[in-house]
C-alpha cells in the first residue's frame, strides 16, 4: 500500500467524521462553548468547596490531636489514682480474707489428721 493512498483514505475518513459530528450534535458550536464555560466554573466552584472542607478537616483533626495530647494524659492519672485509691481501700479485706481463708486451711488439716486417726 502507498503512502498516498493511506493519507488519502485518512483525510477522507476524517472529514466524514467531522461532517457526522457536525450532523450529529444536539448543539450548536457557541451552545457547546457555553455548556463546556458553564461546567467549568461549576467544577471550579465545587474544587474550591472541597479544598475549603479538606481544610476545614485539616484543622478540626489538629484540634483533635492537641486536646488528646493533653486530655489522655490527665485520665490516665485519674485512673492510676482511683486505682490506688481502690487497693488501699480494700487491703484490710484482703488481709482479713487472708487470715480466715489460713484458718479454714488449718481448720481442714486438723478435719483430716482426726478422720485418719480414726480410721486407724
Amino acid at each position: 500500500m502507498k503512502a498516498s493512498t493511506f493519507f488519502i483514505g485518512l483525510a477522507a475518513g476524517s472529514v466524514a467524521a467531522a461532517v457526522t459530528v457536525l450532523y450529529s450534535t444536539p448543539q450548536s458550536g457557541s451552545q457547546l462553548r457555553t455548556s463546556v464555560r458553564d461546567a467549568s466554573s461549576d467544577m471550579k466552584f465545587l474544587f474550591k468547596d472541597v479544598k475549603v472542607k479538606v481544610d476545614d478537616l485539616k484543622e478540626s483533626i489538629s484540634h483533635l490531636t492537641k486536646e488528646a495530647k493533653e486530655t489522655v494524659p490527665t485520665a490516665i492519672d485519674g485512673i492510676k489514682g482511683s486505682v490506688d485509691q481502690w487497693q488501699q481501700s480494700t487491703e484490710s479485706n484482703r488481709e482479713r480474707m487472708e487470715k480466715e481463708i489460713a484458718a479454714i486451711q488449718t481448720a481442714i488439716e486438723e478435719l483430716e489428721q482426726n478422720f485418719a486417726k480414726q480410721q486407724k
